[in-house]
């Protein structure tokens, strides 16, 4: 089918009425984008952010009157501007999304594979692995800072706690590179879903079990913790993140930027020798090893 994108620019604040209307007026879907490269930092709790040049794409089938619909958002609306539409490219969408995920590695020997492509290095260890509803596939820095620390520290016969589990990537990861056991926990019940669903599917779901927050044991302790959530959450939970791990056990925190690195350290250092933070790009991962006999966590190459 052949569509039509009606694409406009606005604020944020006009936003969800601008969506309203688009969608009375027929769209099938209508998206927001950046119109003014602006990036995006971590909300605060209950927040929603858009960028301050919002751009909305209402999605129209090709038969539409976009003259009449045009001029009925210009008579509906008046804080928009840059109102146009472009034909979208006629493809095979399905196909150009599958394409779009590869088999990526991360470290010396672990691979993200889409289920539809077949393991490049079948001898390494692979996590199948489709993009879904939870958030962790392994394309984003935060994820891939956890999975070269995972590459370079192997878990073997430790026992992992995977605070923020999402997608299961890293509970999985930890399983597949020979934790004893991995528990799993989220506060969304989808994602705790998508980890169960994937556990099975890369024949580890006898080694994680999930949680829900308030379903985990506060004296639950683990030789391995990772927490790759956001910066203010971290910084929140320290005291019980903290419980959490044995005397030499190590921690690994992401989902950081460079710029609030210093505080998230700080309220783990206490308790934690860190190691020198790594980074890559705009984000950063801190690890180290909590305080008590007991050797230092291996730097990754």
């Amino acid at each position: 089918m052949t569509w039509l994108q009606l694409i406009l620019d606005t604020t944020p604040e006009y936003a969800d009425r601008v969506s309203d209307v688009l969608m009375d007026l027929g769209a099938a879907a209508v998206t927001f984008e950046d119109a003014a490269d602006q990036p995006l930092f971590e909300p605060d709790p209950g927040e929603t952010k858009l960028w301050n040049q919002t751009r909305a794409i209402g999605l129209f089938a090709a038969d539409c009157d976009m003259d009449a619909i045009q001029r009925q958002l210009n008579n509906k609306l008046t804080n928009i501007s840059h109102l146009h539409v472009d034909p979208l490219e006629d493809k095979d969408w399905s196909r150009a999304w599958m394409d779009h995920f590869k088999p990526i590695r991360f470290g010396e020997r672990l691979w993200i594979c889409p289920s539809w492509h077949t393991p490049p290095a079948p001898e390494a260890t692979n996590i199948l692995l489709d993009p879904g509803l939870a958030f962790g596939t392994g394309t984003h820095p935060t994820t891939a800072l956890c999975l070269r620390w995972l590459d370079a520290n192997p878990p073997t016969d430790l026992e992992v706690i995977d605070f923020g589990c999402g997608s299961g990537i890293l509970a999985i990861a930890a399983a597949l590179l020979g934790a004893k056991h991995v528990h799993a926990i989220d506060h969304d019940p989808q994602a705790l879903l998508a980890t169960r669903n994937n556990a099975q599917r890369n024949d580890v779901a006898d080694k994680i079990t999930t949680y829900l927050p308030k379903e985990f044991a506060a004296a639950q302790r683990a030789d391995v913790l990772l927490a790759n959530i956001l910066a203010n959450p971290l910084i929140e939970l320290a005291p019980q993140l903290t419980q959490h791990v044995r005397p030499s056990g190590q921690i690994v925190l992401s989902g950081i930027l460079v710029a609030q690195a210093e505080s998230v350290a700080n309220a783990y250092r206490e308790h934690f020798t860190l190691n020198p933070i790594t980074i890559d790009g705009d984000w950063v991962r801190i690890d180290g090893v909590k305080q008590g006999t007991g050797k230092k966590c291996a730097a990754e190459v």
